[in-house]
């Protein structure tokens, strides 16, 4: 048996690295609860292992123990504020950005999602319950080939001074910015691996105004409406000024966020995704609008 080295740092290396990964899903199923942020109502999540080529897909039974699934794919994607959702078959799951992430930055490629109500936890606003879930569940490669979107030419999405876009490269590279009153502007560049991710984009928590986020909570709770009932300083990190109540839990923390919700959304294609991404300003809305632009030009991208 002959073993070739490959050097991560050189081109044609790491796009062998990337085309050779098999295709993995959990090792054993796991189990989380807690509340969500905008209904406020309490979530239990069940996240198992899933054959070859079956994907991510949400599942929850309805009125009549009727079981409807819900595949986690651009398609289905439902405007929301504040959060990705999807909607399939009359049935809604939303809040699923950090979860879409864990599992794509972890590389788990097929899971069947068990959800008990429309909305999953928030916990502390990060995503770092979702990997150590992940991590501890363990990942399993199954003996099929990963494929994987190659980006072929760059495809851009504008509004206003939200800019958004994606060009060829080797691997998912992340560039983001951001400017915020009071702080100034705050910026995150690095290549998106299951390390960096952990150590770098997950602990970031969702992030907003104090009085803008409670009283974005009064007004649901007044219109009896499920936005922001489960906000709070325990499950977001919420700005007075130029600071962090309890402060930043890593540098630049809102534009990691910003990042980590990209990676959730770009998720949504079906597959792992190679190229380099400049997002200034960008969220759900921009990045949802990025990937049905990419997805719907054959020729801005390959399956490989």
């Amino acid at each position: 048996m002959s073993i070739t080295r490959l050097n991560p740092d050189d081109t044609a290396s790491a796009t062998l690295l990337q085309a050779a990964r098999l295709q993995a899903t959990l090792a054993m199923p796991f189990e989380r609860s807690g509340r969500s942020l905008h209904s406020g109502r309490h979530a239990t999540v069940r996240v198992c292992p899933a054959p070859a080529d079956h994907g991510i897909v949400f599942r929850r039974r309805v009125k009549n123990a009727c079981v409807i699934d819900v595949p986690a794919l651009w398609q289905y994607r439902e405007s929301q504020p504040l959060s990705s959702a999807l909607r399939h078959e009359g049935i809604l799951v939303r809040t699923i950005e950090h979860l879409m992430a864990s599992l794509s930055a972890l590389r788990i490629d097929n899971a069947l999602i068990e959800i008990d109500a429309d909305e999953l936890p928030i916990f502390d606003g990060s995503a770092t319950p979702w990997c150590e879930a992940i991590r501890a569940a363990g990942r399993s490669e199954q003996p099929y080939g990963c494929r994987l979107i190659r980006v072929l030419r760059a495809v851009s999405v504008t509004n206003g001074r939200r800019h958004l876009r994606i060009e060829p490269g080797v691997g998912l590279h992340l560039t983001g910015h951001i400017e915020l009153a009071h702080i100034g502007p705050v910026d995150w560049s690095g290549a998106v691996t299951p390390e960096t991710f952990e150590r770098e984009i997950a602990p970031s928590r969702s992030f907003g105004r104090y009085m803008r986020a409670m009283g974005g909570r009064l007004f649901g709770y007044v219109t009896g409406r499920d936005f922001l009932q489960g906000v709070s300083p325990r499950s977001a990190a919420l700005l007075v000024r130029d600071r962090v109540i309890g402060g930043m839990r890593v540098p630049g923390e809102p534009v990691r966020h910003r990042l980590l919700d990209l990676i959730g959304d770009l998720a949504l294609t079906g597959h792992p995704v190679e190229g380099r991404v400049t997002a200034f300003h960008t969220g759900h809305e921009l990045n949802h609008a990025l990937v049905a632009a990419l997805m719907r030009d054959p020729t801005a991208w390959e399956l490989v």
